[in-house]
């Protein structure tokens, strides 16, 4: 369940964490499909065949896809009302350090490291750790970077 904060209420948040997503479940049709917008139709994501005798012993999905994930997962974690315009602004840093075997299940983990004002509203970023089920090394660690614009007080 989100924790709810009006846009007002986002600086009280840093430091905070938000807790961990749900479990989800990496497909081999997500990861094609994947491949198939962006282009990166590589062997170790795609050719299943291939794949089983490849290092992971099986398709892998894309570091980006699961980097992909983390704005539909921050939802899950936080709904910030009050807002007349949320954008995502970028990422300071990402490290894809494992891979995510089709299969299996991650989850996001997030914390807000920063609340800044900005003109109209709020930059927060957040730190997110992406983990596999019975794995203990992340597969994606990463900055995301929110702005929240809404009414002032």
């Amino acid at each position: 369940m989100a924790d709810i904060v009006n846009v007002l209420e986002l600086p009280a948040l840093k430091g905070r964490d938000l807790g961990s997503s749900r479990w989800v479940e990496i497909t081999q049709e997500q990861v094609s499909t994947f491949a198939a917008l962006t282009g990166d139709e590589q062997w170790i994501h795609v050719d299943t065949e291939r794949a089983r005798t490849g290092p992971f012993g099986g398709t892998i999905a894309h570091g980006f896809f699961v980097l992909s994930c983390s704005t539909g997962l921050l939802y899950e974690l936080l709904e910030v009302r009050g807002t007349t315009q949320i954008l995502n602004y970028g990422l300071n840093r990402v490290r894809f350090t494992a891979p995510t075997p089709v299969g299996s299940r991650i989850r996001m983990a997030v914390r807000v490291t920063e609340v800044a004002e900005v003109v109209g509203g709020f930059q927060v970023t957040f730190a997110l750790t992406f983990e596999r089920e019975r794995q203990d090394k992340p597969v994606c660690v990463a900055e995301l970077v929110f702005r929240y614009y809404g009414p002032r007080s």
